[in-house]
């Protein structure tokens, strides 16, 4: 019957044509009213659109718990005279100092963590380095106890530095682990590694914090960023109907950590273009003005190796050295 009613629509030619083209002009116009937006039939519609109209799932976040705190004390630092950390712990923990660290010995005990056994107590620590540090000191820390903690290396090892650059022992790292067992199956986060330079005779750049890494217990190594924020407000003043107010204990607090944080300290004489690190080497001091570009990023040593700048690479054409002190104003 469909052959039947095809051959004599196409015997009339003229209406075999009108039909094609009234179902072409209906195809067409269903797209075009597809493309604005309009309701069209489904099958109209391309896979792609329909695809993109699924709800995407969401993934979910995994909250994290880090049981350990720690930053440098009020007490200025040396090799000779030791230097103070601060702690803030959750639970109770260990506070494990190793001066004269092996930068080699620490790497391979990070990859010993991330491979192999599971770095969750002091003694682990002490097997993973095999000894490669000069002196070995540890305290116990409550979760109550907020005291600074005091830590140096005995005067009879007769250490007052660890040599030039570019070294290859680390001047202290304090390692946080928990103390209890039972703590150590309730947090993912089971230590704390934390790399601090200490001053000497041969490299007298004020003490900081250089590396921070958290181990968990599925053998992950974490590396935390600081967050370094100046004291001066920059010339920014709130009004006094602000909503940004505090208790005078709260201030009080404030200010005590503002007096005794060393970060803020070095980042007041920032603008004094002193304290600064090169962001190549990491070691020496901020003594050089690349040119066109202006960025003061690197010290004199690292400065001759780099034909682009380090921070917006720039071609460097020149250079010049910053003065310091009264040499400057001339």
């Amino acid at each position: 019957m469909a052959a039947v009613f095809l051959v004599t629509l196409y015997e009339y030619s003229p209406l075999f044509y009108i039909s094609v083209v009234s179902l072409c002009f209906l195809v067409t116009a269903a797209m075009v009213l597809g493309w604005f937006g309009f309701d069209v039939p489904v099958i109209l519609r391309s896979s792609d659109e329909t695809e993109s109209a699924l709800p995407t799932p969401e993934k979910q976040m995994v909250q994290v718990i880090n049981p350990f705190a720690l930053e440098l004390g009020s007490r200025a630092a040396s090799v000779t005279d030791g230097t103070s950390v601060r702690l803030c712990c959750l639970e109770p923990c260990v506070l494990s100092c190793f001066w004269g660290c092996e930068v080699s010995a620490l790497q391979g005990a990070l990859q010993t963590h991330q491979h192999s056994s599971r770095l969750r107590t002091p003694q682990d620590f002490q097997e993973a380095l095999h000894l490669h540090y000069h002196h070995y000191q540890s305290f116990h820390v409550s979760s109550e106890d907020s005291e600074e903690r005091h830590t140096q290396i005995p005067a009879e090892h007769g250490i007052t530095d660890f040599g030039r650059m570019p070294r290859e022992r680390y001047p202290l790292v304090a390692v946080l682990t928990l103390a209890e067992p039972e703590a150590r199956d309730t947090y993912n986060i089971v230590a704390s590694v934390t790399v601090i330079h200490v001053p000497d005779a041969k490299y007298s750049l004020s003490a900081r914090l250089l590396f921070q890494y958290l181990l968990t217990s599925q053998g992950h190594m974490y590396e935390l960023k600081p967050l370094f924020m100046s004291a001066d407000s920059g010339g920014v003043s709130w009004p006094p109907d602000s909503e940004q107010s505090s208790t005078p204990g709260e201030a009080a607090e404030e200010t005590r950590r503002e007096e005794q944080s060393p970060v803020l300290e070095e980042d007041e004489s920032w603008s004094e273009g002193v304290g600064r690190d090169c962001v190549v080497c990491q070691n020496a001091a901020v003594n050089r003005v690349l040119l066109p570009c202006r960025h003061a990023c690197v010290c004199d040593s690292c400065a001759s190796h780099f034909q682009h700048c380090p921070i917006c690479r720039a071609f460097v054409l020149e250079s010049f050295t910053l003065m310091q002190g009264p040499a400057a104003e001339h």
